[in-house]
């Protein structure tokens, strides 16, 4: 049987081999039986499943990464010469939500057996460490095998499976905000972790002896404390996946589409209690190390986060000085840009700051300088419409490279139009880019991404970085294009952005009564 984190990536690299075959094909509608052929790795046993027509997940621990048509008693039956393909491929996508809790829960149940239960671990962690370390995992695993029972029993009803989105629907309605509760808990997790790690040996050497034991398969005990939130994640995705098969306007639909809105309310809580807590005390650090030269403005509140810090090069002098190439006319300054406030500072010793402009950030204008000579390349101007003064004022300011100036430029004028208009102007065709190669954003404007991701390219750099917005969530940022592989034909691009204008349609439409209700 395979660990969740076996399963995930297993299941990921699937997605991204059929998608490159896909994209190498001239028609889409060629490639799609690979769809049903994942993992020659992984064969079916036909002695595990001997007599009853029953799929039992739960209580077989032997239960493999199988297709639902892979199954003996799917084989014997005779059913896949009456369905239809379309019929096979939503079936194949329902019981792989299925196939993946069970998989997930044996995660679950080992995070929990061998590392929570661990006599020598208990003895060398205080109750409250333990606590913050393992939050409430237990609740999490109890509603997972309840989920889990009721996905099996609806498997067992019929070997052809009628649907699972209700089921999804009624588990995150009434039981999934526990992993709320855990992923809030994530930044206390993590320093926590690293904290024992550092202080105390004893804790150090019985991770990695358990980390040793080959029921773990070689994943690090990490890897299974971040489990809840790349399950949460993952569900929603899946649930999207079936929503892109079942029939239009039909009963199944209108589960998928429920399933789905509540499921993303999830997720977003989810993310948000994740950065909330990060957010706060970064800006109480920043908050304390400013130091303001005109009228102070408060930094910290609850409604502002942090979206860029750092150095650029300001222009001296009056603007008839430009063709002066001489590195005298800049100086450096030092921006922190909030989601509604820009402070303009110069470092000054002690690791401080002091601040001698600021405006909203609604009030900021960007413009490029091109074809300038070799001194002004990366250079651009910043207008404060009104500055602390009340007043217009304007800043020459030259990036270190054209990536870093791109991304200033998109930070400070989010709606300046991109090389390459969004996703959500629905256009017929945009550049698009799945990502093969996992990555963690390491600047607020810059966008994590799991493997398989579907982006929209917004805009790219000469220097290597992608600006994109991922089509399943629409989140926006930054990353390194070594990261991803363009998706070549017109025809699959498409086809992802069809199929999720069909998974958001439900948030469109609410969206268009919001906005008539506004304008009313």
């Amino acid at each position: 049987g395979l660990l969740y984190q076996e399963y995930r990536d297993k299941s990921t690299r699937q997605e991204i081999e059929t998608r490159r075959l896909q994209d190498s094909q001239t028609d889409p509608e060629e490639s799609s039986p690979s769809e049903e052929t994942p993992s020659e790795a992984e064969p079916a046993s036909t002695t595990e499943n001997k007599a009853p027509p029953q799929i039992s997940l739960l209580r077989n621990s032997n239960s493999r990464f199988n297709l639902w048509q892979d199954l003996p008693e799917i084989r014997s039956s005779g059913v896949l010469s009456i369905l239809q393909p379309d019929e096979i491929k939503l079936q194949e996508a329902m019981f792989e939500l299925v196939t993946s809790e069970a998989s997930y829960y044996k995660s679950l149940n080992l995070l929990v057996s061998h590392f929570m239960e661990n006599e020598r671990l208990k003895k060398i962690l205080h109750q409250s460490e333990a606590h913050i370390l393992f939050s409430n995992v237990l609740d999490v695993m109890a509603v997972s095998e309840r989920f889990l029972l009721d996905l099996e029993q609806r498997v067992e009803e019929n070997i052809v499976i009628s649907d699972v989105c209700d089921i999804v629907y009624q588990h995150t309605v009434n039981h999934f905000s526990v992993y709320i509760t855990y992923v809030s808990n994530q930044t206390y997790q993590e320093r926590a972790y690293k904290q024992l790690l550092q202080d105390k040996p004893a804790f150090r050497e019985v991770i990695s002896q358990l980390e040793l034991d080959p029921k773990c398969k070689g994943l690090s005990f990490s890897s299974f404390l971040i489990l809840p939130f790349q399950r949460i994640t993952r569900l929603k995705l899946l649930v999207q996946n079936i929503l892109k098969k079942v029939e239009e306007k039909s009963d199944r639909e209108t589960t998928a589409l429920d399933a789905h809105k509540e499921l993303e309310t999830v997720v977003k809580a989810c993310n948000e209690g994740v950065r909330k807590m990060s957010r706060t005390e970064q800006m109480i650090s920043i908050q304390k190390k400013l130091e303001f030269k005109i009228k102070s403005v408060p930094i910290i509140s609850h409604s502002r986060w942090l979206l860029k810090q750092g150095e650029l090069q300001q222009m001296n002098g009056p603007k008839t000085s430009r063709t002066l190439r001489t590195k005298k006319l800049f100086r450096e300054i030092y921006l922190f840009l909030f989601n509604d406030l820009l402070v303009i500072c110069r470092q000054i010793p002690g690791d401080k700051y002091q601040v001698f402009d600021s405006a909203p950030r609604g009030l900021l204008r960007v413009e490029e300088l091109e074809d300038q000579g070799q001194s002004l390349a990366n250079v651009f101007i910043l207008r404060l419409l009104e500055n602390a003064d009340d007043r217009e004022a304007s800043y020459m300011l030259k990036a270190s490279s054209q990536s870093e100036m791109k991304r200033w430029m998109i930070s400070l004028a989010p709606n300046r139009r991109t090389k390459f208009v969004s996703f959500t102007s629905r256009l017929v065709d945009c550049p698009q880019i799945q990502c093969v190669h996992p990555y963690v954003a390491q600047q607020p404007d810059e966008l994590s991404l799991e493997l398989a991701d579907v982006l929209n390219i917004l805009d790219k750099t000469d220097d290597g970085w992608i600006f994109g917005e991922r089509l399943h969530d629409q989140e926006r940022g930054w990353f390194p294009s070594s990261m991803g592989e363009e998706i070549l034909n017109p025809k699959i691009r498409a086809q992802n952005l069809k199929e999720c204008f069909r998974v958001h349609k439900s948030d469109d439409s609410q969206r268009r009564k919001l906005g008539s209700r506004n304008r009313q």
